[in-house]
C-alpha cells in the first residue's frame, strides 16, 4: 500500500476510535491493532496520537484555509461575506467527523495544538465577515452567524427532518444574521 494511502487509513481508523472511546482513552497500540499492523509500522507514519490528530485536522480543514485565503483577496462586500458563509458551511459538512469529534472532546482538544489553531481560525473567519467599526450588536450577529453554521452541522442531527432542508435552513438563518449586521453600513 502506498505511503499516502496508509497514512489516510491510519487517520480514518484513529478518528473512528477517538470518536468511539474518546481521545484520552485511545492508545497507539489500539490504533495499530485495529489496523492489524505493528506499532513500529504506525510509528513510521506518526510518532504520537497528537501527530495523527494534527494530520487529520490539517487534511480536513484545508478547505477552510483555502476559503480564508480566497476571502482575504476579495473586496469586503456583503456578497463576498455571504459567499464566505456558504463556503464555510460546505467545509463544515466535508469535515463533519472531525468537528463532531472536536465538539465531543472539547476539554482535551483545547489543550492540544489543534485547539489553539482552531481558535485562531475562528477569530480570522469572524473578522472576514465584519467591519471593525460595526456596533457591538452587529459584531455579535456576525459571530453568531458562524456559530449558527456550527449548530446546524452538529446539533441538528438529533432533530427529525431532511438533512438538506436542515442545512438550507441553517444557512438561511446565518445569512439573515449577516444581512442584519450589515444593514446601514
Amino acid at each position: 500500500m502506498a505511503r499516502g494511502n496508509t497514512r489516510q487509513r491510519i487517520q480514518d481508523v484513529a478518528l473512528d476510535l477517538f470518536a468511539e472511546q474518546g481521545y484520552e482513552k485511545t492508545s497507539l497500540r489500539e490504533i495499530a491493532e485495529r489496523l492489524d499492523v505493528t506499532k513500529a509500522a504506525l510509528y513510521y507514519h506518526f510518532k504520537t496520537k497528537e501527530d495523527i490528530l494534527v494530520g487529520i485536522f490539517e487534511d480536513l480543514t484545508r478547505p477552510v484555509d483555502e476559503l480564508m485565503a480566497w476571502a482575504k483577496e476579495q473586496p469586503p462586500t456583503l456578497e463576498t461575506r455571504r459567499e464566505v458563509l456558504r463556503r464555510y458551511q460546505a467545509a463544515l459538512r466535508g469535515a463533519a467527523p472531525l468537528f463532531r469529534f472536536m465538539q465531543e472532546n472539547q476539554a482535551t482538544v483545547r489543550e492540544l495544538s489543534v485547539g489553539h489553531t482552531l481558535k485562531e481560525r475562528m477569530f480570522t473567519l469572524t473578522g472576514l465577515i465584519q467591519d471593525e467599526d460595526f456596533a457591538m450588536a452587529d459584531k455579535v450577529r456576525c459571530v453568531s452567524a458562524i456559530f449558527t453554521l456550527h449548530a446546524g452541522a452538529f446539533f441538528l442531527q438529533s432533530i427529525e427532518g431532511d438533512p438538506e432542508e436542515k442545512h438550507a435552513a441553517t444557512l438561511e438563518v446565518a445569512l439573515d444574521l449577516l444581512d442584519r449586521a450589515h444593514e446601514g453600513h
